[in-house]
Parts: structure tokens; C-alpha cells; sequence
């Protein structure tokens, strides 16, 4: 069962410290508590990641990913899963606006589980990510 949510947030620092926090895939452990390793296995061009492998761990379930990213100017970026043990699916993005004061990110993620879930662990692990999206990248940026 494959479920999808999106959050809308705003982070006080401008649009290119946001990109460039998310860019920094190499340290996201810093601030999501669900990915434990990260390593970036090959680069655009212009530096920035690909395809990346991670293991993650959400409410209490493992896996190994492997996701390519794709990047549309200074205010968009995107993710697909290419390898999972635990996913049929995900794709996620982040939408970068810029604010008074800062930036409004949108952020939106479908994932769907390859075994079946209970529908409220899907949802669980679901809001466990988009909740660590927004307050995680939020003071990463505000810190980067």
C-alpha cells in the first residue's frame, strides 16, 4: 500500500543555504536520526550527488537503499529509489521558495513497502520521516 504526504515549512535562511544544506547528503546523519550510513557512490558534474547508498532504520525497520537524485536549478530537487530490501517505492522531492526572511520548503514523499504493513505502521514511519524533513533540515539550515 503505497501512501503519500507532503508538509510545507519555512526556515529562516535564504533558498541557496537551504540547497546547499541538502546537498550536504553526506551529512545527512547529522540531522535525520533514521539514516545511520551514507555514502554517495557517484556525482553529477558539477559535484553534486547521484546516486547514493544508506541504510535507514524507521520505526524499528531496517533497510538498504539505493537512491538516484535529480536537481532542477537552485530550488528544486528530487529522489528516486533505484535499490530497496524493505520498498517497492519512494520518491520524495524538496521545493524551495524564497520568503521574507528566508525560505518556505515543500516537502513530499510516497513510499511503498514491498512486505505488507499494517496501514498505521506505514503512516507512522511516513510522518516519522516528513517530521524529521521539516524540524531536522530546519535546523541544520538555520546552523549550515
Amino acid at each position: 500500500m503505497a501512501v503519500s504526504g507532503s508538509k510545507e515549512f519555512d526556515i529562516k535562511a535564504d533558498p541557496a543555504t537551504v540547497m546547499a544544506a541538502i546537498v550536504a547528503v553526506d551529512r545527512l546523519g547529522e540531522w535525520s536520526s533514521a539514516h545511520k550510513s551514507v555514502t554517495i557512490e557517484s556525482t553529477y558534474p558539477d559535484g553534486r550527488p547521484h546516486r547514493v547508498r544508506m541504510v535507514v532504520s524507521v520505526v524499528g525497520i531496517s533497510d538498504e537503499q539505493v537512491v538516484d537524485y535529480a536537481w532542477d536549478g537552485e530550488n528544486h530537487m528530487s529522489w528516486t529509489l533505484v535499490e530497496s530490501g524493505q520498498q517497492n517505492k519512494q520518491d520524495g522531492s524538496y521545493t524551495l521558495t524564497p520568503i521574507d526572511g528566508g525560505t518556505r520548503v515543500k516537502f513530499e514523499l510516497t513510499i511503498d513497502p514491498k512486505i505488507p504493513l499494517p496501514g498505521f505502521i506505514v503512516k507512522k514511519a511516513q510522518k516519522t520521516a516528513i517530521d524529521t524533513a521539516s524540524k531536522g533540515l530546519t535546523k541544520f539550515s538555520e546552523s549550515f
